[in-house]
């Protein structure tokens, strides 16, 4: 049987400094978006509809993820690639506004009570610490899945999924408790 996937062969070596490079650079944009202070955005950009969409985007993502584990439990596997590949994808959309956004308005400072701040200091620790680790592991099992090397691609896959999961949903609360509860 002929691959139809022989036109794009990225070596196991090169494709391993690829994904760490890949989520280095994107972890330390990140990082400077919301540390380094800039000047006030332009007038015509209106980003204020941005939150909301990642928000969205973060919990179709989720939705994604169960419906993808599901399918797989049931070996479909057609089906479970599709919101797999959907669910990255969102991941992807949700990362470009995330950046647009924060490179706008820098990083949102939490204003509900305070009783109430200890609890969502660690809902976001726990939630940019997952994020940053997410990427190489999602990169690496879409990368095996791609190639074949299904043994390997379950193997990063368990670990992944409930990562993933997390952070997607973590996403939504703090949302919620960012732009929803308090205002």
């Amino acid at each position: 049987m002929v691959s139809t996937r022989t036109h794009l062969r990225i070596p196991k070596t090169r494709a391993g400094w690829l994904i760490g490079v890949i989520s280095a650079l994107v972890v330390v944009t990140v990082a400077l978006l919301l540390i380094v202070p800039r000047p006030a955005s332009p007038g015509w950009l209106d980003v204020s509809a941005l939150p909301r969409l990642n928000a969205a985007l973060n919990g179709a993502s989720a939705i994604l993820l169960v419906v993808a584990y599901f399918f797989i439990r049931h070996r479909w596997v057609k089906a479970h690639r599709a919101c797999m590949l959907s669910a990255f994808a969102l991941s992807v959309l949700f990362l470009m506004s995330y950046v647009i956004y924060h490179a706008s308005v820098g990083s949102v400072r939490f204003a509900g009570p305070g009783w109430i701040r200890p609890i969502y200091l660690a809902l976001l620790v726990s939630h940019i610490t997952l994020a940053a680790l997410v990427l190489p592991l999602a990169l690496t099992a879409l990368y095996r899945a791609w190639r074949g090397r299904l043994v390997q691609h379950r193997r990063v896959a368990r670990w992944t999924l409930p990562i993933w999961l997390y952070v997607s949903v973590s996403g939504v609360v703090i949302y919620l408790m960012l732009y929803q509860f308090w205002k």
